[in-house]
């Protein structure tokens, strides 16, 4: 792999919609930037799995009809990458969950100390404290941050170095 530090390229949401205008102006440049965010999707991916394992590690023991919750949690956990636009970059998010059990706040709840409140059975009169695996979101990236941005610069490297040649 090449090293990125000698060419002054940063993820910064200026260089991101920079290089989005160089693929534009490109015959080829919509297949271009599909490349480019594939392969940024694709330098996050081990990131997810790695944050799928950990809600996946969260214990469970109360039986339901439902779906399982930390199931559901770990479906809606993937890379997301936008190279142009307000808000240029690439991250790994987890997405609301909308159709569990009227708890579309999962992934937020699960992850914090503070845990979540909810009815017990479904009566509204009685009410407890649940907590999750705290922090399980942030603890799966720790010491991880260099690395996985290392290998989106890299990606975006490529297409950099790709465009580059093209101009010579």
């Amino acid at each position: 792999m090449a090293d990125t530090s000698g060419l002054g390229l940063e993820l910064t949401p200026q260089n991101l919609r920079a290089i989005s205008r160089a693929l534009r102006a490109e015959e080829d440049g919509k297949e271009l930037r599909k490349e480019l965010t594939r392969n940024m999707r694709e330098a996050l991916k081990p990131g997810a799995a790695q944050a799928k394992s950990a809600i996946m590690s969260m214990s469970s023991v109360t039986p339901h009809d439902g779906p399982a919750l930390k199931t559901a949690i770990a479906r809606k956990i993937r890379p997301e990458v936008r190279i142009s636009g307000k808000f240029p970059g690439a991250k790994i998010k987890a997405f609301k969950t909308k159709t569990l059990r009227g708890f579309p706040n999962a992934p937020k709840r699960t992850n914090r100390a503070s845990g979540w409140r909810h009815p017990v059975y479904g009566n509204r009169e009685v009410w407890v404290q649940q907590h999750g695996k705290t922090k399980w979101f942030d603890r799966a990236f720790e010491g991880q941050d260099a690395h996985y941005k290392r290998q989106v610069q890299f990606a975006l490297a490529g297409m950099v170095n790709r465009i580059a040649s093209r101009s010579d």
